[in-house]
């Protein structure tokens, strides 16, 4: 095994959908293409094993609430025996906005609930994580809004950024993490369909 890809979000059908959640859309979109069904249940995560263009991965969703995601993503780092550096861990990310994603070797939790669980319970923050924009609420509440569902004319956007997102786990696994960073972070922002630049 070389890498563990883990997608952040909370588990149930009342959660399905929810920008919180977009980790978790990654995660599928990659099982998807590469048809790796998350068919183990262990450390209280689903998960499966891929291989990715020759890299062989586990595809993780952690079935704690955001939270506690730690309490998933340790042991199942140390269950497949990997350094820090092949940990990846895709979430949403409110101070970007819908339609940008950002690739970042490490780094702290950002305020985002999930990071903070995994920081802690891998007592470092020496891990790569993928950061999926959802943008904020212009009424401010940020955790009604990660907790509210994509509106249907942001589908599309929603659906291109998956896309990309997916090519930048493919390009960490190919690639490494310095040429990841450079094509994702240079990447411009997903438009949906339909929708021109300023």
């Amino acid at each position: 095994m070389e890498w563990l890809l883990v997608g952040l979000g909370n588990p149930g059908p009342e959660y399905a959908g929810t920008r919180h959640n977009v980790g978790f859309m990654v995660i599928d979109a990659l099982r998807d293409r590469y048809g790796a069904p998350l068919k183990r249940s262990k450390h209280q995560s689903i998960f499966g094993e891929a291989r990715i263009e020759g890299v062989q991965v586990v595809l993780a969703k952690p079935m704690t609430f955001m939270n506690l995601s730690g309490r998933a993503v340790a042991p199942l780092i140390r269950e497949f025996g990997l350094p820090l550096d092949r940990l990846l861990v895709i979430a949403d990310e409110v101070d970007l906005p819908l339609g940008k994603i950002r690739m970042r070797s490490e780094g702290g939790a950002g305020g985002h609930n999930g990071h903070k669980s995994i920081i802690q319970s891998l007592g470092s923050n020496q891990y790569a994580r993928l950061r999926i924009g959802v943008g904020r609420s212009e009424a401010g509440d940020t955790a009604d809004h990660v907790l509210s569902r994509f509106l249907p004319e942001e589908r599309s956007i929603v659906g291109e950024v998956l896309v990309r997102a997916v090519e930048s786990c493919v390009a960490l696994l190919t690639l490494g993490i310095d040429r990841a960073m450079q094509i994702t972070n240079s990447g411009g922002e997903a438009l949906g369909e339909g929708a021109a630049p300023d």
